[in-house]
């Protein structure tokens, strides 16, 4: 239908901005639609009749670029009340000037619904009807569709730019009361751009993504890292069920990424409630049976997010607790951006089978100067994720695995992936709210416990069939594993190992484990991860060496579960250790074995490598040296 056909059709309802924006009376609280389907048109109509307004409420999820209305000069007039605290909100809501309600995105159309919150005018942006009279809501469907139809007036601007999209995202004209045709470009959303760190906090987040997953994205520099990351890890047939997305999503379309023929919910469909990007993306998403955007109140119903198999949200946070409270939307008292639907998504996949929620965050703040990792959350900083929410947390650093877990183990957790500078004053601090034993050994390693360089896995013939066992760097939060293995050895290997018949295993002993820089030092762990038999991670293997610095030689140790010896795993695992040292420039692997260790010393020989070997009647110990 031409603009012509239609301006005709409908010309009892169609107005100008001027006109449509006089219907509005003074004292009524205005809905405005969200990010780049404000209708800017009439936001700027609406300031430019400041003076026939007072005591206007807008109300909004998500704003971007100028608002007039939100200026100082106009605070008898207007005062905004957003759910999200967007860059262009924050000063006005800092300055007591605007209002924020927190509330979780999934909830906010049922406020309108109910009544809590009347609204009185619904100002939105739709493209043009078609023969049916249907306009389609385009980019922005989210609480738009829910304020609108809850408003005793609706305000719309036709915007020939607009895209049609499909799904529950259109809107008959019968039930908007004014047609403002005002065609303009759509406001584009541009990314911050993706740095180092970022960059590896998205290597991290895709490491966890599996084949046929479906992920919830978001916008921002952090979903374009994991979309990068995504490109390369090999990953397929992956699913989308989020709030928003923007650009960073057509690659991933057009590589066969994301191809949503897997998903157990909505097969073949990308689901969203609302878009945010460039031109290019509101072009793609044009008509495009792909894509399905419908309500918040659906897209983000935590019981809906769960039945997609696989759900990996992903979230930021801008201050986590060592117990795993986060802090998403306050600095201190300050408030900074919303909940929005973080927890919807956190709780929705919680519920999924195999779902993952994951927060993400940087190391620290302020240029470096603080960490984002604290011992208590700041004075007046609220909380949005409980600890009995919270699941996995990423920064640059690794990841900190919490669901499920013990204080204790939270703690441990969440140092390893703080900022090295930070950790010990975090484990002091921690030691003094008694949340860890006071004589935990400090953190000695100044980078990451998640290197993967030192990471591999390898098929090895377990005790029921064909087992992946995985080969990574012991973290501080192994402790318990690393007590499981111990107590699942028989009293021979405890007494080959140890060289004394231990019955417990002391605290002291256990963190000699993990008590290594993981640089000169290394310690690695062999790992069978969960499945369907495996309700946890399980180490069934330790090795480590010690480099002698005035020899370059590295005193060497292996510990392999009893039912796993002899297959394989205590040689993959030793020459694992060897390749780490060879590329640090160690010059030779040392070990010390008891004379009647004869698996030990038969293991030896078999590799090949010996090349000096002595025994020590003192210390009834035979000496090996290998060479790598």
């Amino acid at each position: 239908m031409t603009k012509q056909d239609w301006t005709e059709k409908y010309s009892k309802k169609v107005l100008t901005a001027r006109k449509a924006i006089r219907k509005i009376r003074r004292g009524t609280r205005i809905f405005l639609g969200t990010g780049c389907g404000v209708p800017y048109h009439l936001v700027q109509e609406l300031a430019n009749h400041a003076d026939q307004m007072a005591d206007n409420e807008i109300v909004h999820l998500l704003t971007l670029g100028d608002t007039p209305s939100a200026d100082p000069q106009f605070q008898t007039q207007f005062r905004h009340n957003s759910f999200f605290i967007s860059e262009n909100m924050r000063e006005a809501v800092t300055e007591g000037r605007a209002d924020y309600t927190p509330i979780m995105l999934s909830d906010i159309p049922r406020l309108f619904r109910s009544g809590k919150m009347p609204v009185d005018v619904a100002m939105i942006q739709v493209s043009p009807p078609d023969e049916h009279g249907y306009c389609s809501l385009g980019i922005s469907v989210d609480i738009t569709k829910s304020g609108a139809e809850s408003a005793d007036i609706v305000i719309a601007q036709v915007n020939e730019r607009m895209p049609i999209t499909l799904g529950d995202s259109f809107m008959n004209v019968r039930d908007i009361d004014y047609l403002v045709p005002f065609t303009e470009p759509l406001r584009e959303f541009q990314a911050a751009e993706v740095d180092e760190t970022i960059d590896l906090i998205g290597s991290y987040v895709a490491r966890l993504i599996e084949n046929e997953s479906t992920l919830e994205l978001g916008i921002g520099a952090l979903p374009q890292a994991v979309c990068n990351n995504l490109m390369e890890s090999g990953v397929r047939d992956l699913g989308i069920h989020t709030e928003m997305f923007s650009d960073s999503l057509i690659p991933l379309i057009e590589e066969g990424v994301v191809t949503c023929k897997k998903k157990t919910l909505h097969r073949g469909k990308v689901i969203a409630s609302f878009a945010m990007g460039s031109e290019k993306l509101y072009d793609y998403v044009h008509d495009n049976p792909l894509f399905e955007f419908r309500p918040s109140e659906y897209v983000n119903d935590p019981y809906i997010i769960g039945e997609n198999n696989k759900m990996v949200a992903i979230n930021s946070a801008l201050e986590v607790d060592l117990t795993g409270q986060v802090c998403a939307d306050s600095i201190g008292h300050k408030f900074y951006s919303g909940i929005g639907g973080q927890v919807d998504f956190i709780r929705g996949a919680s519920r999924s089978p195999d779902g993952k929620a994951i927060i993400c965050m940087q190391s620290t703040a302020m240029n470096g100067k603080i960490s984002r990792i604290v011992p208590r959350l700041s004075e007046g900083a609220g909380v949005v994720t409980t600890r009995g929410d919270v699941d996995i947390i990423i920064t640059e650093f690794g990841l900190a695995s919490l669901h499920g877990k013990t204080i204790r183990e939270r703690v441990l957790s969440l140092i390893a992936i703080a900022h090295p500078k930070f950790r010990n004053e975090l484990l002091e601090a921690a030691k003094a709210m008694k949340y860890v034993h006071e004589d935990q050994v400090p953190f000695l390693s100044q980078g990451t416990y998640f290197a993967s360089e030192y990471e591999t896995q390898e098929t090895f013939k377990g005790p029921d069939g064909p087992i992946t066992v995985h080969f990574r760097l012991i973290r501080p939060d192994d402790t318990d594993r690393i007590k499981e293995l111990f107590y699942d050895l028989s009293e021979e290997s405890i007494f080959f190992r140890f060289l004394t018949p231990l019955r417990s295993l002391r605290r002291q002993t256990l963190q000699e484990f993990y008590n290594v820089d993981q640089d000169r030092d290394i310690s690695i762990v062999a790992v069978i991860k969960p499945d369907e038999e495996e309700e946890a991670e399980r180490i069934i293997g330790a090795g480590r060496y010690l480099l002698n610095r005035s020899t370059n030689e590295a005193e060497f140790a292996l510990l392999v579960q009893d039912e796993y010896q002899g297959r394989g795993v205590g040689t993959f695992l030793l020459n694992h250790l060897m390749r780490i040292a060879k590329s640090k420039g160690v010059e030779a692997f040392v070990a010390y074995v008891h004379p009647r260790n004869q698996p030990m010393i038969r293991f030896l020989h078999k590799t090949g490598k010996i090349i000096e070997s002595r025994l020590s009647m003192a210390d009834e110990e035979y000496v090996f040296k290998l060479n790598l």
